[in-house]
């Protein structure tokens, strides 16, 4: 099958990767879109992977304010400051600073969860179950400490603007990863409420 200029533009504008990438999967997938973004997510996966461990000391501190009563501080870093600098790179910070103020996050990744919260928790669940056999006991209680995470720890939470409810934040930083090419990270926020006290936030040093 030929591959077209307007199929590569329209797997560009849906993907973000550059025009060689997409003539190559969309080559190797037959034309297939749906298959040509697969490949493109794969690569990018693969590619933040290797970039995961290199320094991210630059980077931008962002805000959210919504409606007055609401308002987010948050610290996403970056390598180079010509990276902070790009639309696609401020506009990841805005999005995560609005998904704070309406998701209210008490942590920026489970690795930040104290042992003592944890154990509570796992102890809370354990009283919830009754009559099963120990390693049923053990597999609802990670079932559902794997839900708390996804409740309270903001890369485990599923991003609000997503229309189709499963991209999470990690995932969103990982795809921004893939196409600027550098290693991100969310280092902090704080959420303020109006009314209530500084007891939102949390910092995250990877």
């Amino acid at each position: 099958m030929t591959v077209t200029a307007e199929m590569v533009k329209d797997l560009r504008e849906k993907t973000g990767a550059g025009l060689m990438d997409c003539k190559r999967v969309l080559a190797e997938s037959g034309g297939d879109m749906e298959k040509a973004i697969d490949m493109l997510r794969q690569k990018g996966l693969a590619t933040a992977a290797k970039k995961s461990s290199r320094a991210a000391s630059q980077g931008l501190i962002g805000t959210y304010i919504h409606m007055d009563k609401i308002g987010v501080m948050i610290e996403v870093n970056c390598e180079t400051d010509f990276v902070a600098r790009t639309d696609d790179f401020r506009e990841m910070v805005k999005d995560v600073a609005m998904h704070i103020a309406a998701a209210n996050p008490q942590y920026v990744s489970r690795e930040e969860v104290p042992a003592d919260v944890i154990a509570r928790e796992k102890e809370i669940y354990k009283a919830q179950v009754t009559n099963k056999p120990a390693q049923v006991v053990d597999k609802i209680v990670e079932g559902k400490l794997e839900k708390y995470f996804s409740d309270f720890c903001l890369l485990d939470q599923i991003f609000i603007k997503d229309p189709d409810g499963k991209l999470k934040i990690k995932d969103l930083v990982t795809n921004k990863i893939a196409k600027l090419g550098e290693n991100i990270l969310i280092r902090r926020f704080s959420r303020f409420q109006l009314g209530e006290g500084l007891d939102k936030g949390a910092s995250c040093e990877s």
